[in-house]
């Protein structure tokens, strides 16, 4: 049998999406949050976890969880839908929406991988708009493409991952009003920029937000959070399998909104290091680091990118190395570390540079 006659065609022009598994003193890559949790809420963990029966299903559609997220955000518990992270989201979001005829998704570039590598797998023809040079949306751009093609699905990434910043909200605005498909704003960073659309879910029922706990310091538990308009959410529902969020991150979710002030502590602490870090960076000559609302810095290099690279991980510090011929070429992306961390990368890079 040849395989390779059964599978999709986009599949098979694909790369398996990369994760960095070289092995670094300080891990800087991912856009996680640094911190361990408190030893406080580690045992309080602990002590539900052991009640739970493991020879029994979770709760189908997380209704406890759908009930504590709406509280959290204040919302309408028909408004939530819960997933295995914003990635299942994502794919519940394509799987939904018809592909053909004109089912295209459209995003800026560049942007959250997933978006178009979800896209492709489910069939879909995808519209990348590059960001303008100053990695703000190309409006115009975006706005003619959605009245030559009225895209089915158009995700913003905000803040924009793997640039940092966050989009002029009227640029977003006008996407909104123009388009006839879902826009999907990504608010995965938020704790880091407070800037949300939360609060226009009334405005316009073509609108999506998405946020996740990964950023928070729950990255382990690989849990998302979609709200939008109750009708589309009842139909995501269809699509959605029946037991796709485990008991022990249903469990750890409600923890985490009973107790959020805690959680979320650290985030202060993000928010000062990144501040820090960006007046470090911008003090480096050969170094060009962009504004940040998010827990990263993007920075470009104006010597050899890969050799500083390779240099970083020789100095025990691992940060992320894009290699794509755009915008990025000659960027790297730091992920904000504890204080120690932070200072240690910054006097690898000066070493290097």
């Amino acid at each position: 049998m040849d395989i390779e006659k059964i599978i999709k065609t986009a599949v098979l022009s694909q790369e398996a999406y990369a994760v960095e598994e070289t092995l670094c003193r300080i891990k800087l890559d991912a856009n996680e949050n640094p911190y361990p949790l408190p030893p406080g809420l580690k045992r309080m963990i602990s002590e539900r976890l052991e009640a739970v029966p493991l020879n029994r299903y979770p709760a189908p559609g997380s209704p406890g969880l759908r009930r504590d997220f709406a509280r959290y955000y204040g919302v309408d518990e028909d408004r939530v839908l819960i997933g295995n992270g914003s990635d299942e989201l994502i794919h519940i979001l394509l799987t939904a929406v018809s592909a053909s005829p004109s089912g295209s998704v459209m995003f800026p570039i560049p942007t959250f991988a997933m978006y178009k590598i979800g896209a492709l797998n489910t069939g879909h023809d995808i519209i990348e708009v590059p960001l303008d040079d100053r990695l703000g949306l190309d409006t115009d751009s975006m706005l003619g493409a959605i009245a030559d093609n009225q895209p089915s699905l158009i995700f913003l990434s905000y803040p924009n991952n793997p640039t940092g910043g966050c989009f002029d909200r009227d640029d977003m605005e006008k996407i909104l009003e123009t388009s006839n498909g879902l826009v999907v704003i990504d608010e995965a960073y938020f704790n880091f920029s407070g800037k949300t659309f939360l609060h226009d879910l009334d405005r316009w029922n073509n609108l999506v937000i998405l946020r996740t706990l990964s950023k928070v310091g729950l990255a382990a538990l690989r849990l998302g959070i979609l709200i939008g308009h109750p009708s589309l959410v009842h139909h995501l529902n269809k699509v959605r399998l029946p037991y796709n969020v485990n008991i022990f991150s249903q469990i750890i979710g409600s923890l985490f909104v009973e107790h959020s002030g805690e959680f979320l502590e650290i985030t202060d602490r993000i928010i000062s290091g990144r501040k820090w870090l960006f007046n470090e960076l911008t003090a480096i000559e050969g170094i060009h680091p962009y504004p940040s609302d998010a827990n990263f810095i993007l920075f470009s290099c104006f010597m050899d990118k890969d050799d500083v690279y390779g240099r970083l991980i020789d100095r025990g510090v691992l940060v992320k190395n894009f290699t794509a011929p755009d915008i990025l070429k000659n960027c790297m992306r730091v992920t904000v570390g504890t204080e120690e961390e932070n200072r240690e990368f910054v006097e690898a890079l000066k070493a290097v540079m």
